[in-house]
Order: C-alpha cells, then sequence, then structure tokens
C-alpha cells in the first residue's frame, strides 16, 4: 500500500484551490477515516497528534487499516 498517490493534483501544481467537488470528496474521504479508525480504537484527536507529529496521510491511512479488519 505504500505505493498508493493521493492527489487531486495529477500533474503536481498546488496552484489552484481544489473544486468543490473535489472538497466534498476530500470530507467523505475523512469522515471514512475517522469512523475506521473509532472502530479500531483510534480517536480523531489521535490521528491528528500523528499528523502533527509527521505522518504523512498516506501512512495514517496504513497504520489505520493494519489495526483491524472491521466490517
Amino acid at each position: 500500500m505504500s505505493n498508493m498517490q493521493f492527489s487531486f493534483y495529477p500533474s503536481g501544481d498546488f496552484s489552484e484551490p481544489p473544486t468543490f467537488y473535489q472538497q466534498q470528496v476530500l470530507q467523505r474521504a475523512v469522515a471514512k477515516l475517522v469512523v475506521y479508525g473509532e472502530r479500531v480504537g483510534i480517536s480523531a484527536d489521535e490521528m491528528i497528534q500523528m499528523l502533527a507529529a509527521g505522518l504523512t496521510v498516506g501512512e495514517l491511512l496504513e497504520y489505520v487499516l493494519s489495526r483491524g479488519d472491521v466490517a
């Protein structure tokens, strides 16, 4: 999973702000990650602390998914 690419900017050009649709997609993805994280024992606050400590979003996702298989 370490080769995953999360980007709304395939060209790598971050000069344009995300569109409304892209913001909606991102909000839904974050909400799903928070719900799943809570199911496996990781609070939203803990995830924020991990990101603030230097974990990338991809690494956080890998960590949360590795914590358990919740149906």
